[in-house]
C-alpha cells in the first residue's frame, strides 16, 4: 500500500511560509459550507486562511471562526454580486491558492462571476460545489483558466460537464482532465484523481458515513490548505487520502450513521500527526 507523508516543519519558520489561502463561498441559507471549508484548511496547516462571504452572512460566519479570517463582500439577494469582482481580484493578488464554490449558490450573476474569476485568477484554484455548476454552463471556460485548476466533482457534478458517459470511470476522468487541462478529483466510493498530463490515480479510502452534506467542503479545505504549502509533495493525492482516513477513523469511533463533517475536521490531527517525517 502506498504511503503518504508530510514534511517536518523547520524551527525558524513563520505563518507566511505555509501559504495564504482565499476561500470564496456562502450565501443566505448556506453558511455551513464555507465555514467547514475554512476550519478544515486551518487543520490542514495553511498559514493564513481568509474567507470571503456575502455581506448578508458575514456576521454569522465571523462568529463561527477563530483562526480563519472572514470578510464581507458585496452581495445581492444574499449571494455574491458582480460588484464583488474587483475586491476579489485584489485579494487573489495577495493569496497563494483560492477555493471557490462552497455554499456559493446559483444565479446568472454568479455564473458570470465564477467564469470571470476562472479566466482571471493568477493563482491555483480549487473549484468546488456551485463553482462547478457555474463552470459546467460553459465547460470551454476551463481552457481559458489563468492558472492551474483543481475540480472536485461528485458523480452528478461530473455528469453536467460530460453527459455522455464511458463505462470506465478512471479512463473517462483521465480523458476529461487531459482535454480540459485541469486536475480532477472525482469523488465517490473510489475516488479518481486525474492530471492534465493524462496520468491518473484511484484511491480506495473513506466510507458511506461520509455521504452527507459538508464532507466535500471539508475535502476542499484540506486541498486548499495542502496546496498552499509548497513543501508538501503530491498535495492533491495526500489531501484525498487524509480526508478519507479521517472519515474511516470517524466511522470506527462514531459509526457511519452518526459521524459528522465536523468530526472529520476534529480527527484530521490523528491522521496527519503520524505522517510527519
Amino acid at each position: 500500500m502506498e504511503s503518504y507523508t508530510l514534511p517536518r516543519r523547520a524551527r525558524n519558520t513563520h505563518k507566511g511560509d505555509y501559504g495564504r489561502l482565499l476561500i470564496l463561498g456562502g450565501c443566505v441559507g448556506y453558511t455551513g459550507a464555507p465555514n467547514l471549508c475554512a476550519q478544515a484548511a486551518v487543520r490542514a496547516g495553511a498559514g493564513l486562511v481568509s474567507l470571503g462571504v456575502p455581506k448578508a452572512i458575514y456576521e454569522i460566519c465571523a462568529v463561527k471562526q477563530e483562526a480563519a479570517m472572514p470578510f464581507p463582500l458585496p452581495d445581492q439577494d444574499g449571494k455574491l454580486s458582480l460588484e464583488a469582482l474587483d475586491p476579489i481580484l485584489e485579494r487573489l493578488e495577495r493569496s497563494d491558492v483560492c477555493v471557490l464554490g462552497p455554499g456559493l449558490g446559483r444565479s446568472d450573476d454568479l455564473t458570470r462571476l465564477v467564469q470571470t474569476l476562472i479566466r482571471e485568477t493568477p493563482i491555483p484554484m480549487v473549484l468546488d460545489a456551485d463553482g462547478l455548476y457555474a463552470a459546467a454552463k460553459q465547460p470551454e471556460v476551463l481552457l481559458e483558466a489563468g492558472a492551474p485548476l483543481i475540480l472536485t466533482p461528485h458523480e452528478g457534478e461530473f455528469a453536467r460537464f460530460q453527459p455522455e458517459r464511458l463505462s470506465d470511470r478512471v479512463e473517462e476522468t483521465a480523458a476529461f482532465s487531459e482535454k480540459y487541462r485541469c486536475t480532477v478529483v472525482r469523488k465517490g466510493p473510489e475516488t479518481v484523481i486525474a492530471f492534465p498530463d493524462g496520468s491518473s490515480k484511484l484511491l480506495r479510502v473513506g466510507n458511506p458515513g461520509m455521504a452527507k452534506g459538508g464532507s466535500g467542503d471539508v475535502l476542499a479545505g484540506i486541498l486548499g490548505g495542502f496546496l498552499c504549502q509548497k513543501q508538501i509533495q503530491r498535495p492533491v493525492e495526500t489531501a484525498v487520502w487524509v480526508h478519507g482516513k479521517a472519515g474511516d477513523l470517524c466511522a470506527e469511533r462514531f459509526g457511519e450513521y452518526s459521524m459528522t463533517p465536523g468530526d472529520l475536521i476534529d480527527l484530521i490531527p490523528e491522521v496527519t500527526k503520524p505522517m510527519i517525517h
